[in-house]
């Protein structure tokens, strides 16, 4: 009976293992499910701005339009290259033109995707030196809600000059 009960109690903690598995790797694509739809609408605002408007501030003690997109892009060129293994920087803080910029942010954000498609159970949670002691996974998701914090800021910028953000569309226009 001891037997029986050993061989239980073993099977209970394989079949716990392989569901904390699977709950991580399901973790980790929802995670990236949120991440795609934060990068699309960020990069389908810098998009919908005008470039005439790319220098606009909403305070004097502000970044401008321009600049918050270029923050945006050069953090997740760093932290996401990072994760990768590779650091590389996409400059975006040098560019001038909207072009250039958004240019830039989807550079940063192909660097993002190729991060999260090299995530897996086995290196989630790897250890990086990046704004303290991060795990791969903690870093990509500290950038997702970085960009989708300055997603909000920034749609105030398009509702100042009168751009309706693209996330707030009906679907269907």
């Amino acid at each position: 009976m001891h037997r029986f009960t050993a061989l239980v109690i073993a099977a209970a903690f394989v079949s716990a293992g392989a569901a904390q598995a699977q709950t991580l790797k399901d973790h980790i694509g929802e995670a990236k499910g949120v991440w795609t739809n934060i990068k699309n609408s960020f990069v389908r605002q810098a998009e919908a701005m005008p470039e005439e408007n790319y220098g606009f501030k909403a305070a004097a003690d502000t970044r401008s339009f321009g600049e918050v997109i270029a923050h945006i892009a050069d953090s997740q060129a760093g932290m996401c290259s990072s994760v990768s293994g590779t650091a590389k920087k996409v400059d975006a803080a040098a560019k001038k033109t909207k072009a250039e910029i958004v240019a830039a942010l989807k550079e940063a954000s192909a660097h993002c995707d190729a991060a999260w498609d090299g995530l897996t159970d086995a290196n989630a949670f790897d250890q990086l030196n990046m704004m303290g002691k991060r795990s791969k996974l903690g870093l990509l998701e500290f950038n997702t809600l970085h960009t989708e914090d300055e997603l909000g800021y920034s749609s105030v910028f398009l509702r100042l000059k009168g751009v309706v953000p693209p996330g707030s569309v009906p679907r269907g226009r």
